[in-house]
């Protein structure tokens, strides 16, 4: 990767020349059909792991990963958002995404590569998240959506899904949706503000459901969509799922989504003029 010497414009050379590291903010999709999350776990294959490994090769330094979102295992990402230190002030941002893709790709892409401010984090900057999960609901299976969308091939009341949605929106403990952190104290909050909650009919079978909220919890999005499937199956009514919030119990939503109909959408930060929640809501 090509750069350019900070200290040309210093005949001396000196140490004290050389500007300090800079923060760069990475766009990045991901397929995460064969990882085992985004979150780096020694022995297995991560996107951050493999994302750090390949950024530390490209820069010939070690770098520690900040992650808007920390998907589990198999699910994808259109816009997760990665910031990262970089110790060249001068990095070609062009020429490091293109050598990282050379890497990953094409299970992991790099979108977008740009300098940020030094105090933002793609983690605890980040205001909201969106996620989008993918249902095929006919009667056969599409081999060429098998990776990215759950097949259920009982028909499906589109009305239901949406009605099921509206008790969702708003700030709420969502308890009944959420895997509780291993060891968590009763001082760990699972309320979330949901800012947005809908299902699209994108025509031939396949319907998409959109969720935006200033944070998630633990497999609340695939519990959220298990419980509104079982709804448009006719197991559950859409007027039930208030009660099942309200309730707090794990036990009341069973079914839990396949990972790989869930991608992480998009995020969105203040300074990027995008709609906010309120920025001392919990983070994931």
């Amino acid at each position: 990767m090509t750069t350019t010497d900070p200290t040309a414009a210093d005949p001396s050379g000196s140490a004290a020349a050389r500007p300090g590291p800079v923060r760069v903010r990475l766009t990045v999709a991901y397929d995460g059909s064969a990882f085992h999350g985004m979150a780096a776990n020694e022995g297995v294959a991560t996107v951050a792991g493999t994302l750090a490994e390949a950024l530390g090769r490209v820069l010939r330094h070690p770098v520690t990963l900040s992650v808007a979102g920390r998907t589990d295992k198999g699910v994808h990402a259109h816009g997760q958002v990665v910031s990262l230190d970089v110790a060249d002030p001068l990095v070609d941002l062009g020429a490091l995404a293109r050598a990282v893709n050379g890497i990953c790709g094409p299970e992991i892409s790099v979108r977008a590569a740009t300098i940020v401010a030094d105090d933002f984090d793609a983690r605890f900057s980040a205001t909201w998240r969106a996620y989008r999960y993918t249902v095929l609901n006919r009667p056969d299976p599409d081999p060429f959506l098998a990776r990215t969308a759950w097949w259920v091939p009982e028909p499906l009341d589109l009305n239901a899904l949406r009605l099921g949605c509206d008790p969702l929106i708003g700030s709420h403990d969502f308890s009944s949706f959420c895997r509780r952190p291993k060891g968590a104290g009763p001082e760990v909050t699972l309320v979330r503000r949901v800012l947005d909650a809908r299902w699209h009919d994108l025509g031939d079978g396949v319907l998409r459901f959109d969720i935006r909220a200033n944070a998630f919890c633990h497999q609340m999005v695939r519990s959220i969509v298990g419980l509104l499937v079982d709804v448009g199956r006719g197991r559950r009514r859409a007027g039930q799922v208030a009660g099942i919030r309200r309730a707090g119990d794990r036990a009341g939503v069973p079914t839990v989504a396949p990972p790989h109909g869930l991608c992480l959408w998009e995020v969105g930060y203040p300074a990027l003029g995008a709609p906010t929640s309120d920025p001392r809501g919990p983070r994931p």
